[in-house]
């Protein structure tokens, strides 16, 4: 077999989670490829979505900033050059501030980030297996149309959104199985343009009251009606963040003209000269979909786009403001919710999330208040115990630790995870965008120090003081925050 390479560090996925590792590694020290199954990089961020939580939850709501690093400084990239709409000056931040982004321009920024930061990329390559010594991994094996061959690595960082390369090196996981449980939903996310936003802004004004969710607290309803009726243009409702009409898809189930698996609600997305789209995330779901069975992925794409076509429809029958709207984009393949959770020396739990713990190994923070799961309903979401919104939440409104234990997958040697795959109970697994990169940047800083000192990511469990200075060097936040 051709051996492609040797590196320091190899990632493979380019998703959210894969590029932040990749940027974070080289900018450590360490000659790093990055392999990708497509030829562009982003993931979640542009080529699945983005999601409508792409740069939201940054902030606890004491005003205090706790997400930052390279998340933060692609937003302040994107803003700069008048994509993105302005972050919270500092203290005006809480766990509901949205900063939207425009993801076509994110997905040619991440080439821009690679290039400057020296990145290696192989692109158009899937990485199928690994290549092992007793148990710890050498290396990946990639396929494409070139031929099979071997990337070879000191460490090896997993950012494939499923685990695929530490389940190929016999890494624990878990995952539900849908006889017990309903499977968060994959979905193909699609934008519109071309609607009257003072025609919906008439609508949404005179009826607030229909625009209320059931999964938000009183408290929350009654501050999302003031924001309503209190709407001039399209700007001041764009920082509530997303929309819900769960009148106006009963309405249109009860016709035959809508499907059951999703809410006709959307986001927002900037687009340049001050344009604002609305991005669906929510009207396009997949009923209990296996994404590790590559037979209902491939049914799930298929199911997925009749629902868009469906949607987009209703969304012009039912949406006052919409009778002209059209669609401008549609994701390229699946946003996967949920699959395996790779098992690694801590697992966080939602006793955790709770108690707003802090880890001397921290390597990030999270303030998601977690305890929910999405479904393929027009209710959206299910709740774990006292994870419903009024219920317990974290501590003091604060945010809690990401140890830096739960990228260390067990009984695996030179490998470390990052993302949706991190080691965590189902009720509070990371599979928000802004942890993916959060924990992506600390797997890379942590896989150039492993190589720089020669010693396997467990061993660095012992004294992770270098990983944090260079992690706060980069911009992360670690410390001092509720």
């Amino acid at each position: 077999m051709e051996i492609y390479g040797e590196y320091d560090v190899v990632v493979a996925g380019g998703g959210t989670s894969g590029v932040a590792a990749a940027i974070a590694s080289a900018r450590t020290g360490a000659n790093t490829i990055l392999i990708e199954r497509f030829g562009v990089l982003g993931g979640q961020m542009n080529v699945s979505g983005p999601p409508g939580f792409a740069y939201c939850h940054l902030w606890n709501n004491h005003g205090e900033k706790c997400l930052a690093g390279i998340i933060e400084e692609t937003h302040h990239r994107l803003e700069r050059e008048g994509h993105a709409l302005p972050y919270p000056s500092p203290g005006e931040g809480h766990s509901q501030t949205y900063a939207f982004v425009d993801p076509d321009w994110w997905g040619l920024m991440i080439f821009e980030m690679m290039t400057e930061n020296k990145v290696n990329l192989l692109l158009h390559s899937l990485a199928v297996d690994v290549l092992k010594e007793g148990d710890a991994v050498k290396g990946v094996i990639v396929e494409n149309t070139s031929s099979r061959m071997a990337v070879l690595g000191k460490i090896v960082i997993d950012c494939s959104g499923e685990g695929d390369i530490a389940v190929r090196a016999d890494a624990p996981y878990e995952q539900i199985s849908k006889d017990e449980y309903e499977i968060e939903p994959p979905s193909i996310s699609f934008t519109m343009d071309g609607m009257d936003w003072d025609k919906f802004i008439k609508y949404a004004k005179e009826k607030s009251e229909d625009l209320t969710v059931n999964w938000m607290d009183e408290a929350g309803n009654k501050k999302l009606i003031e924001q309503l009726k209190k709407a001039r243009n399209i700007m001041d409702l764009v920082p509530i963040g997303s929309l819900s009409f769960r009148k106006l898809t009963e309405k249109a189930i009860a016709n035959g003209d809508y499907h059951p698996y999703g809410d006709l609600g959307f986001f927002f997305t900037p687009r340049e000269g001050g344009n604002i789209q609305a991005i669906f995330q929510h009207s396009s779901q997949v009923y209990q979909c296996d994404a590790t069975d590559i037979r209902e992925l491939t049914a799930g794409e298929v199911e997925a786009r009749r629902q868009v076509a469906i949607s987009v429809k209703a969304a012009r029958k039912y949406i006052p403001g919409f009778e002209t709207a059209y669609l401008t984009r549609i994701t390229t393949y699946l946003r996967i919710r949920e699959t395996r959770r790779i098992m690694g020396d801590y697992k966080l739990t939602m006793q955790d999330v709770f108690e707003a713990r802090k880890f001397k190994d921290v390597i990030g923070k999270s303030v998601m208040p977690m305890g929910s799961h999405h479904t393929a309903t027009i209710d959206m979401l299910t709740f774990a115990p006292g994870g419903r919104p009024g219920a317990r939440q974290i501590k003091h409104d604060g945010s809690y630790d990401l140890p830096y234990r739960m990228l260390v997958p067990q009984k695996v040697e030179n490998l470390l995870v990052a993302g949706k795959m991190a080691s965590t109970e189902r009720d509070c697994y990371l599979r928000f965008l802004p942890e993916t990169m959060v924990t992506g940047q600390a797997a890379g800083v942590a896989a150039a120090v492993c190589v720089k000192k020669g010693m396997p990511p467990r061993q660095l469990e012992e004294d992770v003081t270098e990983l944090q200075n260079i992690l706060l060097k980069q911009g992360a936040i670690l410390f001092d925050t509720y």
